[in-house]
């Protein structure tokens, strides 16, 4: 049975607070990223996640490797702490972050390609009406 786990890391990326929640579902890593403005509080992380956490937009998932082991209390105490200390994202999260970042950026070339397209069969179109007001009353 596959087991899915979800990690938050909270970090200062100057000039805001941004969240990464990274999720690993059957060996596939995918993330998303908000960003909080002003550091925010527990409670209001909290309330953000139970809010929020099903309208994110998770990126592509890549292949990761997930261990599988048991962990003394204390090393993981320890391991929490170390994490709590640490700045940043992974790389994998960055690579994740990244593919999200290109899927959204060609999105969005093709609808402005297609406002532009659009936009100049307008322009065509009224200089074609204009053109056949004119030749109208000979």
């Amino acid at each position: 049975m596959d087991r899915v786990s979800d990690r938050l890391t909270v970090f200062f990326e100057d000039p805001f607070w941004v969240g990464i929640f990274e999720r690993i579902e059957n060996r596939k890593l995918s993330v998303a990223k908000v960003t909080f403005g002003a550091e925010p509080k527990d409670y209001e992380v909290l309330e953000f996640i139970n809010r929020n956490y099903y309208h994110l937009q998770f990126s592509p998932a890549v292949e990761t490797i997930v261990k599988d082991t048991k962990k003394n209390p204390k090393r993981a105490q320890r391991e929490a702490k170390k994490q709590t200390l640490e700045t940043g994202i992974g790389t994998k999260s960055q690579q994740a972050l990244k593919l999200q970042q290109e899927k959204n950026k060609q999105e969005r070339k093709v609808r402005s390609r297609e406002q532009r397209e659009a936009e100049n069969q307008r322009l065509f179109e009224l200089k074609q009406m204009k053109k056949r007001e004119k030749h109208k009353g000979h």
